[in-house]
């Protein structure tokens, strides 16, 4: 692939449906059947919808929020929106009415494209609070008022589309590299979310990247399965602008819910997804092999066993023997559930367990942990298919420079840095220092260039004692224990850790006396307290004295999106959690609560 040819995101698109014409494109279930998109119908749409937002008086520069979930028309709308020269603002599907003012208002949006009837009325009740946005065009009938908008459908954009003669191409071919193609907000982990400024350059940059990380598979027809919000810059890099780089197949998944049977019906090559969705396999797997009979248990832990020593120049000659046929046993059967030609699965978005990551190793499921953030379009660095090393983030993009600061911090330049924040001055000069981006995340990086992140620069614990210590390796080891769903630790400025657990809804319905497992009673039942402790206990064995969980409360409910506790991709926000259960956490350190053994 030659990506200095592309001056722009459009240029790119426009240049493979050129090539690609009548192949397939974009892929949606319709009656419980996928079904395409071509290329070149996906590229007319595009066009005419250019045109009718054109109509619709949006100009060079002026933003436009896209709230949708992922489908064939986010894609259509977000490429629509950059070739009219102006700027995508994605918002997320789960986003509350607050949100989306905050977003709508702080980018200044023109115009706003929501998808369903259900997200309209969300959508419609911000927009009537901010005063740039003049137009808002409803992908379906919407539901809501519109008191002072303009609301219009996507057909009536299209049409309007149709009536006009603008010039797409002369359009496209003004847009430089450097301009800003999408204003994405961070996931707010720490506060009000930022809009980031990405340029074309930026994700062409991430684009180039990745293919010269994963041209050794043999880049050749690819079939990506998408169910990572659009929204996010992961996979709105990673997921549509990279497979769109190659000429690829995208196919859209209907849900979480779906997805283990969508993987075997699209047969994916490629696949991104955040580490959550890796600890999920994982933990499905394992009840799966506590099913089988005691040879079919034995056969598989041999698999692991063995798989994880395949590198190892030391490993037995009956090893080497049983290898190649626990791989025709066990592994091929696991590898066939993912549709049985996936080249790999690569994780982002939050740090991979290293268990996990060696477990599926271990069952010859190509794994690769990279690491990124919205700042830097957003990838940084990611293992590469052939010298994987899973208790890291691999070494940097080809492109990407990465050093660290004296405190250990992550510092990196590259064309994929963003140009800043978007009308904050302030908070861009406190990250972006002569080019390089101060990610807020402490590691190392050893003498082959692969980096070890240790942990967020802002979410490290100080204890009374004085010693630093890593929530998320502890949070880590604690989820790996089958009993335990999710955790969150605290215990700054305390003299030891405590937990808020939420426990595994199979193992808590067995304390539920046959009916449905309800949290808030169970965490006064004396014996569950007491199976949840002996759990941290066993955990605690692994780790220091220092990082070690001494007393935790059950949470009153999972942790969930639509709850507030965590962002759209999955990642826990402690701060929300930390005031949700404040006042019981500050009781754990006056003798209240359960104790570990």
């Amino acid at each position: 692939m030659d990506y200095d040819r592309w001056k722009n995101l459009p240029a790119m698109f426009f240049d493979q449906a050129l090539r690609y014409g009548d192949k397939p494109f974009l892929w949606v279930k319709n009656e419980g059947r996928y079904r395409p998109i071509s290329w070149s119908a996906a590229a007319s749409e595009v066009r005419r919808l250019a045109r009718g937002l054109l109509s619709l008086g949006l100009a060079r520069g002026d933003r436009v929020a896209l709230v949708a979930e992922n489908c064939p028309k986010w894609v259509i709308a977000d490429f629509a929106i950059m070739s009219a020269g102006a700027i995508t603002v994605p918002g997320y599907a789960t986003n509350s009415i607050e949100d989306h003012r905050h977003l709508f208002a702080n980018s200044g949006a023109k115009l706003v494209i929501v998808s369903t009837t259900a997200l309209s009325s969300r959508v419609l009740a911000a927009a009537n609070q901010v005063e740039t946005v003049e137009t808002v065009v409803a992908i379906e009938p919407a539901a809501g008022q519109a008191t002072s908008v303009d609301l219009v459908s996507w057909d009536e954009a299209l049409r309007r589309g149709v009536a006009r003669s603008d010039d797409i191409a002369g359009i496209v071919a003004g847009i430089d590299a450097d301009d800003a193609a999408c204003l994405i907000y961070t996931s707010g982990t720490g506060g009000l979310p930022k809009g980031v400024m990405t340029t074309h350059r930026n994700i062409l940059a991430n684009c180039r990247g990745a293919f010269r990380l994963l041209e050794q598979l043999g880049l050749g027809h690819e079939v990506f399965l998408s169910f990572l919000p659009l929204s996010h810059s992961y996979e709105h890099t990673a997921g549509m602008m990279f497979p769109i780089s190659l000429g690829a197949e995208i196919y859209f998944s209907e849900g979480a819910e779906t997805l283990a049977l969508e993987m075997r019906e699209v047969r994916p090559t490629l696949m991104t997804a955040v580490p959550r969705f890796y600890e999920t396999l994982h933990h499905r797997i394992r009840l799966g092999v506590a099913r089988k009979s005691r040879l079919g248990q034995r056969l598989f832990e041999d698999a692991v066993a063995v798989g994880r020593k395949r590198d190892d120049p030391l490993k037995g000659l009956g090893e080497r023997v049983r290898d190649p046929l626990l791989d025709v046993l066990v592994r091929r059967k696991i590898r066939r559930r993912f549709g049985g030609r996936l080249k790999a699965f690569v994780s982002g978005g939050a740090p991979l367990n290293p268990e996990v990551g060696a477990f599926f190793l271990a069952l010859g499921v190509g794994l690769l942990q990279g690491y990124g953030q919205t700042e830097a379009g957003p990838v940084i660095s990611c293992n590469p298919p052939f010298a994987i090393k899973i208790d890291t983030v691999g070494p940097p993009l080809d492109g990407v420079a990465v050093r660290l600061a004296e405190d250990g911090e992550i510092l990196v330049h590259g064309d994929n840095v963003m140009k800043g924040y978007w009308n904050d001055a302030e908070a861009t000069a406190r990250v972006l220092s002569d080019g390089w981006l101060k990610t807020g995340d402490i590691g190392e990086i050893d003498g082959n260039g692969y980096i070890r992140i240790t942990d967020r620069k802002r979410d490290f614990i100080k204890s009374s004692g004085g010693e630093m210590i890593a929530p998320a390796r502890v949070e880590g080891y604690l989820t790996l224990a089958p009993e335990i769903a999710q955790a969150v630790v605290f215990g700054d400025r305390r003299p030891y850790l405590v937990a808020v657990l939420v426990p595994d809804p199979e193992f808590a319905a067995g304390f539920a006396n046959g009916g449905e497992p309800v949290l808030s009673e169970l965490a006064g039942d004396p014996e569950f307290s007491k199976a949840i402790a002996a759990v941290v206990a066993r955990v605690n064995r692994s780790l220091s004295p220092t990082e070690r969980v001494r007393r935790f409360l059950v949470a009153k409910e999972p942790f969930t999106i639509q709850g507030g506790q965590m962002t759209p991709t999955l990642k826990l926000k402690r701060h929300v959690i930390r005031e949700l259960y404040g006042a019981e956490l500050d009781a754990l350190y006056e003798g209240k609560g359960a104790a570990t053994a």
